[in-house]
């Protein structure tokens, strides 16, 4: 963060981290196995045998409610179609809301989906007793239902009931919602677009908003809008069973939010990002980012990729493990950090709600190293001094290497290839580095042979850019060949390559000078590298 402030301190206005999308699931620990749904109704609601009847009843009343508690409230009720989104859906119904000030429940969808249930069946062979059933676990397609609820502290959040034992709850929550709760409950004056905030009068008060969500807030809000909408037992039943609920962490995305001054930067910011990530990236320091240990058990995936979504958004994803590392921007207005968990194992945590303050640590350090990862990357300049010394041959024993020229375009592909990602997970022989360089620049096997190969890896080896893994004929780049690869090659596409595919062919003279300004900049332009290769040749 360090780096990342002092490259664009004087463009940021404020830099603010928070969860933003929690999923938690919520179940009845002692309605969860087939032994004590047994219980449950044998020796608590005295119901035997156990039937598919005996089990949809449950159902069926929890249905008989919802109808009636959604009549009496007024509140619409609809199946869920295909195709379309259910938060665009009841957007209006949410604005409406929020204009009359109401909280609670404003809308209902009814799903089908595949859910966790129990089925009873017959046994096999006779029994002594004929009332006796099996009790299985099950997955089946059934109703789900989702109440949309407005909510004092949490904002507007979701929550997913299946209508089968075990009843199993998910809820939706978003932490920008809570954030925007607690700055009005403080008189803090902010403005929010499109979930992010886009300016606020106090950025302390924004960051400790957003570090207040904690066990203890979520806890209490969903034990409260859990006795409220679901699954009712009578106070025998409750006599008999501890039907408390117990909360788990299905998913969670945490971001890191750069709001900036202006939105003419964040566009070539985040363009060079991208360009950066995907060359630099490597798996090594994906592991890194995320503080995993990388070995060949690695479960999952090590890898990154540039993906274009909705609205012509790019995302730069990094993958580890079940893990994801995402950097977008955002209309123009802010650039985000996110991190999207989908296994806590893989952190070394344990699912429950109560170790949310610590997933929280260690998310927080995470988007923080791959801020300060993307900064170190954007803070890569061209270095002609470099260009000279590489282009000077080097001895090496009685043998002299000649030097490395950036217009050399067999050691450009070459670089470009070692940079990819899957060459820092497992180094590449020779014969691979071959095969690959031939699909991916589609040339003919006699246009570049492995003995051209073998030379060009010899001379990358000689001025210490590139080195073998152990004793075995495989290569990989050093970090200083990695540091020089991505020089070379963002030199050659960013600034060599578009100049090359230029319109511009015909050089100006004094009885034809340029028809345009932009004409007339490239020439410029073309002159100065022009000068520069001449420097670099004379050098050598």
């Amino acid at each position: 963060m360090e780096t990342f402030r002092s490259l664009f301190g004087k463009l940021l206005v404020f830099v603010y981290h928070c969860f933003d999308r929690i999923v938690i699931q919520g179940h009845l620990p002692l309605l969860s196995r087939a032994g004590q749904i047994v219980y449950f109704f044998r020796d608590v609601r005295g119901e035997y045998p156990i039937t598919d009847k005996v089990l949809a009843g449950r159902t069926n009343a929890y249905r008989a409610w919802v109808d009636s508690y959604a009549r009496n409230h007024k509140i619409p009720v609809e199946r869920a179609k295909k195709g379309i989104s259910k938060e665009e859906h009841v957007r209006p119904y949410l604005q409406q809301m929020e204009k009359q000030n109401r909280y609670g429940v404003y809308f209902i969808f009814e799903s089908m989906e595949q859910g966790s249930c129990f089925k009873s069946m017959p046994p096999k062979y006779p029994t002594e007793d004929p009332n006796y059933r099996i009790i299985r676990r099950d997955k089946r397609l059934y109703t789900h239902l989702y109440f949309y609820v407005r909510d004092e502290v949490l904002g507007p959040m979701a929550m997913c009931v299946g209508t089968y034992l075990p009843f199993l709850i998910f809820y939706y929550v978003n932490g920008h919602h809570y954030i925007e709760n607690e700055l009005k409950r403080k008189k803090v004056a902010y403005r929010k677009d499109d979930n992010a905030f886009l300016w606020v009068a106090d950025p302390q008060a924004l960051q400790a908003a957003a570090d207040r969500l904690s066990e203890d807030v979520l806890r209490k809000r969903l034990d409260y809008w859990t006795l409220v909408l679901g699954p009712k037992f009578s106070e025998k039943e409750r006599a008999r069973v501890k039907l408390y609920r117990d909360y788990s962490i299905n998913q969670v995305e945490y971001c890191r939010n750069f709001i900036f001054q202006r939105n003419a930067p964040i566009h070539k910011i985040f363009e060079r990002s991208c360009e950066m990530g995907l060359l630099n990236l490597t798996a090594d320091k994906v592991a890194q980012i995320f503080g995993f240990r990388k070995h060949k058990r690695l479960r999952g995936k090590l890898y990154t990729m540039l993906e274009k979504i909705d609205h012509g958004h790019h995302v730069l994803r990094a993958y580890a493990k079940n893990a994801v590392a995402r950097m977008y921007e955002k209309f123009s207005t802010f650039l985000r950090v996110e991190i999207c968990v989908n296994r806590v194992k893989d952190f070394g945590l344990n699912k429950g709600l109560e170790n949310l303050k610590r997933l929280r640590q260690v998310l927080t350090a995470a988007t923080d190293r791959f801020a300060s990862f993307e900064a170190q990357a954007l803070n890569v300049h061209v270095d002609f001094p470099l260009f000279q010394r590489l282009a000077l041959p080097v001895t090496v024993g009685k043998t002299k290497v000649p030097g490395i020229k950036i217009h050399d375009t067999r050691l450009l592909r070459l670089m470009e290839m070692l940079l990819h990602e899957g060459s820092q997970i497992q180094s590449w022989r020779t014969a691979e580095i071959h095969e690959r360089i031939i699909k991916a620049f589609g040339l003919a096997q006699e246009k570049y042979t492995l003995t051209q190969l073998r030379y060009d890896l010899r001379k990358l080896k000689a001025h210490g850019l590139l080195e073998r893994q152990g004793k075995h004929y495989s290569y990989r780049l050093t970090e200083k060949g990695a540091r020089v690869g991505l020089m070379f090659v963002l030199f050659h596409k960013r600034v060599c390559g578009p100049l090359a595919n230029s319109l511009f062919e015909r050089r100006p003279s004094q009885q034809q000078q340029p028809v345009s300004k932009i004409e007339a900049a490239y020439h410029k332009a073309d002159a100065a590298i022009q000068h520069i290769l001449q420097q670099l040749a004379a050098a050598a």
